[in-house]
């Protein structure tokens, strides 16, 4: 399922224009972007739950040539699945 196949369920079982379905689909990604990105947590019971987690310094490897190379600390974004989101995905 890509974007356009999402909006237009949206749209279909909210009793919505797509336009609005988009506009609501942008809104709610955009909220959620922006909250992660300042730190906090955003969670959708049910669903799960996003989150910005920090990833230590480490050595790696350069796969070409074997040589070791540093990995400097980051952070990244973190989904983990609610346990109903689960279930369901579980009952296919």
């Amino acid at each position: 399922m890509n974007r356009t196949d999402l909006v237009s369920e949206i749209a279909k079982q909210a009793e919505i224009t797509q336009t609005q379905a988009s506009a609501a689909l942008g809104a709610a990604i955009e909220a959620i972007s922006a909250a992660v990105a300042d730190g906090d947590k955003v969670t959708l019971p049910g669903f799960g739950t996003f989150e910005s987690r920090e990833r230590s310094a480490r050595t790696g490897r350069n796969p070409q040539t074997g040589a070791e190379i540093n990995i400097p600390a980051s952070k990244g974004p973190a989904f983990k699945a609610g346990s109903a989101f689960k279930e369901r995905v579980a009952k296919g």
